[in-house]
């Protein structure tokens, strides 16, 4: 019998990189237009639905409770599992965010986008659905994908230059998309066996900016000097790109040490493998 499951944000990053997945694990898989699609519709008959959708920070606040809303109403007419991808936002803002985050921690977020991403976990766990919750770090794709290290940290990596949006000896974690992809459906497999909400954690790698710097290098096969990028073009833009204050919101990331521990992950999935970060920068360059 087929395994079925429908993609919302198949064009993003994390939904991409999702279906990529799902075909190579055999399932037989859906991606759904949010702008001509009826979701209730199309979830009829799917095991899984994986949640990419991710709108700009500035709509968050009017989009991400409905968005919700539609995926559970849909999760339940159907009886589908939902994966979400999830991020780290919600632990903590500013120096109350703890060097170490992960799975069943305490969600202490104050700021709006924290505050956000905390209510829809929230409604999830009220729903009387299962999901899957996956998050991690700040995301590393294959390609070029406007995130930040290839719009700005890496942009001009080939002429041997990072530009670095935090203090250069934090740590930072990262994660790379096509391994953090390649656990959806293995862990789709093994629903039958998980809970309600199930909370998970990529662990990723875990980088200063120096590190990050000496990788590139070794990737690119060149010496790779890192710089600390101005915030200021930032500050000068918050009058005419929404954009901006949530980019400032969440500076604090980028000076915060902190890793993702994703033990919880590794224990259900013993056998998982990071691919090597010099090989994952490579693709990302």
């Amino acid at each position: 019998m087929a395994k079925t499951v429908l993609i919302l944000g198949p064009t993003g990053r994390f939904g991409r990189h999702a279906m990529a997945a799902f075909r190579a694990a055999g399932w037989d898989v859906t991606a759904y237009d949010r702008k001509t699609g009826d979701l209730t519709g199309a979830a009829q008959g799917m095991d899984v639905i994986v949640n990419g959708w991710n709108p700009p920070y500035s709509k968050w606040a009017a989009l991400l409770p409905g968005l919700t809303a539609q995926v559970i109403a849909a999760a339940r007419a159907s009886g589908a599992t939902v994966m979400q991808a999830g991020n780290i936002y919600t632990y903590g803002f500013g120096q109350t965010m703890p060097a170490i985050v992960g799975p069943d921690m305490p969600q202490r977020a104050t700021n709006p986008l924290g505050r956000l991403r905390i209510e829809m976990e929230q409604s999830y766990h009220d729903a009387d659905i299962q999901v899957i919750l996956l998050r991690g770090g700040d995301f590393l794709d294959d390609r070029a994908s406007a995130g930040w290290f290839d719009r700005i940290i890496a942009k001009q990596a080939h002429r041997g230059k990072l530009s670095y949006p935090g203090a250069l000896d934090q740590s930072h974690a990262w994660a790379y998309l096509p391994d953090m992809a390649a656990t959806l459906p293995r862990l789709a497999e093994m629903r039958g066996d998980l809970g309600g909400v199930t909370d998970l954690a990529f662990g990723g790698y875990t980088l200063s900016a120096r590190q990050l710097a000496r990788a590139c290098g070794a990737a690119l096969g060149r010496d790779m000097a890192v710089s600390r990028m101005s915030w200021f073009p930032i500050h000068l833009a918050r009058p005419v790109w929404a954009q901006a204050k949530h980019l400032l919101e969440m500076r604090y990331l980028w000076d915060q040490p902190h890793q993702v521990d994703g033990s919880a992950l590794n224990a259900l999935l013993p056998d998982l493998v990071d691919t090597p970060v010099e090989d994952a920068l490579r693709s990302a360059l």
